[in-house]
């Protein structure tokens, strides 16, 4: 069994080691074009054009499915995506989990790209899911860059700033961008730093859900225990490389390095 991951960087890192923990036996792909992120800004033309050719280089790998680990390219190329390569190879794609943080009736904010903040899409999520409740839209200005280069003062600073516009009573929050969940604990850690007393904040990624669909489009069951450990191949660009030294900042890049690399 071979799975492929897609993103512009490393912030499929948080998908590719849920997949790994429900079956450490599946070979992965790790395709990203760090180059040319963030997509976010780009035009939809643009993020679709670019995130083809990052799927294609994953397909000519012959995997038996495709994740994009990636909410920019979801909204904007899944379509493109699917009709290109379905049904030859099942396509999944990243959806903010708006419809489980909803699920708990507190109020809840939405951290995401400034691109994504706002959108017609997360807007229509919020329509759909969360009408009765109490959403706040928090943009986070290069976190998402920050993160990619494992900057930790950057990451703090982004951090401290979208804490400071996430309101007190808040008991969860979304991430509505995968690499916001490498930092999953800084983001917990900064929120309930200015709610003291209150019950544990709840964090919303959406790793483990595509994980986990990716096994079920293909019909294969979680087995956490399987064996032997699956093989890694990492391309940049299109071209095999190694897990760059950010994604090793990481305990997802640690995750995954731990593996014997395909030949």
């Amino acid at each position: 069994m071979k799975i492929a991951l897609m993103d512009s960087g490393i912030g499929l890192l948080a998908a590719a080691a849920a997949v790994r923990r429900l079956r450490p036996d599946a070979d992965l792909v790790l395709s990203s074009d760090p180059r040319s992120m963030p997509w976010g800004p780009r035009t939809p033309d643009d993020v679709t054009r670019r995130a083809l050719a990052v799927a294609r280089a994953a397909a000519d790998h012959r995997p038996d499915a495709l994740i994009v680990a990636c909410n920019t390219a979801s909204v904007h190329a899944l379509p493109t995506l699917r009709a290109e390569l379905e049904p030859g190879l099942p396509v999944i794609g990243t959806v903010p989990a708006i419809k489980p943080a909803a699920a708990g009736g507190g109020p809840f904010a939405i951290w995401a790209t400034p691109a994504t903040t706002g959108s017609p899409y997360q807007r229509g999520l919020i329509h759909a899911f969360a009408r009765s409740v109490d959403v706040t839209e928090v943009p986070c200005p290069g976190l998402a860059d920050a993160v990619e280069h494992a900057d930790e003062d950057a990451i703090g600073r982004a951090v401290a700033a979208a804490a400071g516009l996430t309101p007190a009573g808040v008991t969860d929050i979304v991430l509505g961008c995968t690499h916001y969940e490498l930092v999953a604990e800084s983001i917990r850690a900064a929120v309930e730093s200015a709610r003291p007393g209150d019950a544990p904040l709840v964090l919303h990624g959406s790793a483990d859900a595509v994980a986990a669909q990716a096994l079920r489009r293909i019909g294969e069951a979680p087995a956490p225990s399987a064996e032997p450990v699956g093989t890694l191949t990492v391309l940049l660009g299109g071209r095999p490389a190694d897990l760059t030294e950010p994604a090793l900042a990481y305990a997802e890049g640690q995750l995954l390095k731990a593996v014997s690399p395909a030949i």
